[in-house]
């Protein structure tokens, strides 16, 4: 199984009864497995179906999911709502006769009042080729809701081939980090013979200038400096986690916090390798090191 990437995009579309629909899902890297959805007003109980199929195929990732439904066919004719008119009605002739009580005329009510009146017309059923009536959106919202699981198995797909990609820019980092590492081992060999030479110079001074001298107390300094100026330790870790990450990315799947956590593994033994460097030639192996580190955490940041 190969890595995936959190950043892609899948879309899906389908119709039935008059009625056709297009989910929309976009990807970008996140923590955990983050989904956001956008659904029209009455198929809120689509949620909970999204948020399943989501989980089945993402690990992480924060994701976007949009429906967009368009309603087909024709509507049949207003219906006349004859209790609401007789109501209507009624209001107003007894709006007519408390007005002429009162010595107020009012003007003539015309047809096309009475028909604006709210409730006098409503809008009739859907034809046989019409869209889904508001009996019938529990039907549509499982039609609809069937098209998630393709949504979300196409933006598998998507991440996927986005993590193919991902996996070759980080492998090359690798080989970067490699060749670093040989040439720091190589530079820190030709620093500790010229260390050495300058060391016994220096010591050879310290002695000719006094008669007291403790071996024992000079041999510890000696051998505590160098300790510290050995890298042979930070390198080996060095060559350690490459061969990790290159088994994860070997392995597959939603390694994504693991490769992070490497990483940072990676950055801590850049920086001790150059504050133990001593030589300009091992500190700028040790610079570009943490720009090859920093730049391939940056992939990282987008692996599953």
């Amino acid at each position: 199984m190969a890595i995936a990437s959190m950043t892609g995009y899948a879309d899906v579309s389908d119709g039935a009864g008059g009625a056709s629909w297009t989910w929309e899902a976009r990807s970008v890297n996140g923590r955990g497995l983050d989904l956001r959805l956008r659904l029209p007003d009455g198929f809120e109980a689509l949620d909970a179906v999204a948020r399943a199929a989501a989980a089945k195929a993402l690990a992480r990732g924060s994701v976007t999911v949009g429906l967009r439904l368009e309603r087909g066919g024709s509507q049949s004719a207003p219906r006349l709502n004859r209790e609401v008119l007789d109501a209507v009605v009624a209001a107003a002739l007894a709006a007519g006769e408390a007005a002429a009580a009162r010595g107020l005329d009012l003007a003539p009510m015309t047809a096309a009042d009475l028909l604006a009146a709210r409730g006098v017309l409503e809008a009739g059923p859907a034809g046989p080729a019409g869209a889904a009536g508001a009996g019938e959106d529990g039907d549509l919202a499982a039609l609809i809701g069937a098209g998630l699981d393709r949504l979300f198995a196409a933006l598998a797909l998507a991440r996927a081939s986005e993590g193919r990609a991902l996996a070759d820019v980080i492998d090359g980092q690798l080989d970067r980090v490699t060749g670093l590492v040989a040439a720091a081992r190589d530079t820190a060999a030709a620093r500790a013979a010229r260390s050495g030479e300058l060391l016994r110079t220096r010591v050879a001074a310290v002695l000719a200038g006094t008669t007291v001298v403790d071996e024992a107390r000079l041999a510890q300094e000696l051998a505590l400096l160098a300790v510290k100026a050995d890298v042979t330790e930070e390198l080996d870790r060095l060559d350690a986690h490459v061969a990790a990450a290159r088994d994860l990315l070997a392995a597959g799947g939603p390694v994504g916090r693991r490769l992070d956590f490497l990483m940072q593994e990676f950055n801590r033994e850049a920086n001790t390798l150059c504050s133990k460097a001593g030589a300009s030639d091992l500190t700028a192996i040790g610079l570009d090191l943490k720009v090859v580190v920093d730049q391939m955490r940056e992939q990282v940041q987008n692996v599953e």
